[in-house]
């Protein structure tokens, strides 16, 4: 029981050293995050659709 308070009170004492970001900074890196997400998010479903059109095309070139 003494290991459990003993790592409970030096986890305490560690965040309690943390610097914790603004309200405004989460805000902000929230948003980059998401917007960083989406930004990927369409260039990897474009360069899918590209690179299907041009398996496609090559494949119904060698099937005639």
């Amino acid at each position: 029981m003494t290991r459990i308070r003993r790592f409970l009170a030096e986890a305490i004492s560690e965040l309690r050293k943390v610097s914790w970001p603004t309200l405004a900074q989460t805000r902000n890196l929230t948003v980059l995050v998401f917007a960083v997400s989406i930004a990927v998010g369409v260039f990897v479903a474009v360069a899918d659709q590209l690179f299907q059109g041009v398996i496609g095309f090559i494949a119904s070139g060698l099937t005639q």
